[in-house]
């Protein structure tokens, strides 16, 4: 169950679901005092009580466009899926902000909220993905809401805690602890499928690796998948592997 966000005084700004088309629909709402426009992608097919995937996007991505977070990934891979069957929540964080600020990651929680209200999604599917700065969001997320999500699939991000002076790193990682060890703690038995570019020269390979060996030390339901020779841009690869979104949708809560 996604935690109470009453603090959030969040507001939706929409009509309807039922009057909305297939594919990409825009949405907006309200966190903090502030308006975030998001995307929406609704199945060609909508019956009955459909899972609900929240995506989040790379800091490439970053911006107020309301277009950019469908140009990698997720939302790019879903233009040639039109029949993909899972509604996907897809927010975009401000230019020169982070997944793991409070704000943005209150903000892509109430964007998935409002999606599972108005597309009447089923709460024991809901799924986490996210790429690079999203799969550092995706830990994020993992850690604040236990319990929330049926399973994950993370895009070479990474798990650092604030000591090691990176601008992307996981909150709320006590001084002097294991971050691996700790995350892995925090988000149970969540299963979660990792991907990492072998030779990946901005997010370093070895976070994922090290995250996967912290899971694995717990008896998580984890799995890992590296990509020998691939750089950072391994989510091409990631998102088209054939046995990715069955595993994800095999996971109820």
């Amino acid at each position: 169950m996604i935690r109470t966000l009453a603090f959030l005084a969040a507001t939706a700004m929409t009509g309807s679901a039922l009057a909305a088309p297939t594919g990409f629909v825009e949405r907006s709402l309200a966190v903090h005092g502030k308006t975030y426009r998001y995307q929406v992608f609704v199945p060609a097919s909508l019956e009955g009580r459909p899972a609900v995937v929240l995506f989040l996007h790379g800091s490439g991505e970053r911006g107020s466009d309301n277009r950019k977070q469908l140009t990698q990934g997720l939302p790019h891979w879903l233009e040639d899926h039109p029949d993909f069957p899972a509604v996907v929540v897809v927010p975009q964080v401000p230019d020169g902000q982070e997944w793991t600020d409070r704000d943005n990651a209150d903000m892509a929680m109430a964007a998935l909220e409002h999606a599972i209200k108005d597309f009447h999604g089923d709460r024991h599917r809901l799924y986490l993905t996210g790429l690079s700065m999203g799969g550092y969001g995706s830990w994020q997320l993992a850690v604040d809401h236990p319990g929330t999500f049926a399973a994950a699939a993370i895009i070479c991000g990474g798990v650092t805690a604030r000591a090691d002076g990176r601008a992307l790193y996981v909150h709320g990682v006590p001084d002097g602890t294991d971050a691996y060890a700790w995350t892995a703690k925090k988000i149970g038995k969540l299963p979660v499928w990792i991907f990492h570019g072998g030779d990946d020269d901005v997010v370093p390979t070895e976070q994922s690796r090290r995250m996967h060996a912290a899971l694995e030390k717990r008896h998580a339901a984890v799995k890992y998948t590296e990509y020998p020779g691939v750089g950072h841009g391994s989510w091409d690869k990631a998102y088209a592997e054939p046995d990715l979104w069955p595993w994800m949708f095999s996971h109820r809560r």
